[in-house]
């Protein structure tokens, strides 16, 4: 792992295309309890390589702005939207998820995945504002993060911090929705489950066989092996201290 690198960057360097907590089955629950069609204005703030933007244009036809901070992502969703040529349908650009360039009332979804987790308390705040702020009244916010199965966790999230290189602040179930709550969401729903990022059945179902095959071809490479085996551990906590939560808020 290059030494700035953080956890989901070297993660889509060996080659894992789905970078979230909960894998595909928790995207798949947000997506269906999302009400989307080819009418639904949609943006999602974290966008990535625009993975979850292009399965939802294919699959409903409808129009998705992207948004993310990292510029070496956007470049990769550009190439991923032109591949299957979605540009009519998705739109990306640089912006910050606390100061979203859009005017109010302005989306019927949004959409963020594995973000949340990555700001202190007071920044999920004013992203979350800024979230309620764009969506139209009825609106649905869907999210998916790390989710905490007990107060005491300090050890396993200075583990994870370690292993990932970024200081995450994940929040229990309970949490969670108080942060939607307190932002004025209503109808708040959540889906919960044991981490499937870097198990061995999750990266089956998001990947495939090949491409399962590939990224552990890589992840024994020399350079990686360290970094992932830390990785895998604490994923895979055998206390389950570590879960995903897919959340809809509706506003």
């Amino acid at each position: 792992m290059k030494k700035d690198e953080v956890g989901h960057n070297f993660l889509a360097r060996l080659g894992k295309t789905r970078l979230r907590p909960g894998g595909r089955k928790a995207t798949e629950w947000l997506i269906a309890s999302g009400d989307f069609n080819k009418d639904k204005k949609i943006l999602e703030v974290a966008c990535n390589m625009c993975t979850t933007a292009i399965g939802l244009a294919q699959k409903f036809g409808c129009k998705i702005e992207g948004v993310d901070l990292d510029e070496a992502a956007l470049e990769k969703a550009r190439a991923n939207i032109a591949m299957h040529g979605l540009q009519d349908k998705i739109h990306v650009q640089r912006a910050n998820a606390m100061v979203l360039p859009f005017e109010d009332e302005s989306f019927d979804i949004v959409i963020n995945e594995a973000m949340l987790t990555m700001l202190p308390v007071q920044a999920k705040m004013k992203a979350v504002a800024e979230y309620f702020r764009v969506l139209k009244p009825g609106g649905f916010l869907l999210t998916h993060d790390v989710m905490l199965t007990t107060e005491d966790s300090e050890a396993v999230l200075q583990q994870l911090r370690e292993a990932i290189n970024i200081t995450v602040t994940p929040l229990t179930k309970q949490g969670w929705k108080n942060v939607f709550l307190d932002s004025g969401f209503r109808n708040v729903e959540t889906y919960n489950g044991d981490m499937t990022l870097l198990s061995p059945s999750g990266m089956l179902y998001d990947e495939g066989v090949l491409g399962t095959l590939k990224i552990i071809k890589n992840a024994l490479k020399a350079e990686n092996r360290s970094t992932f085996k830390k990785m895998f551990n604490v994923f895979n906590d055998p206390q389950k201290k570590l879960n995903f939560i897919a959340v809809c808020s509706q506003k």
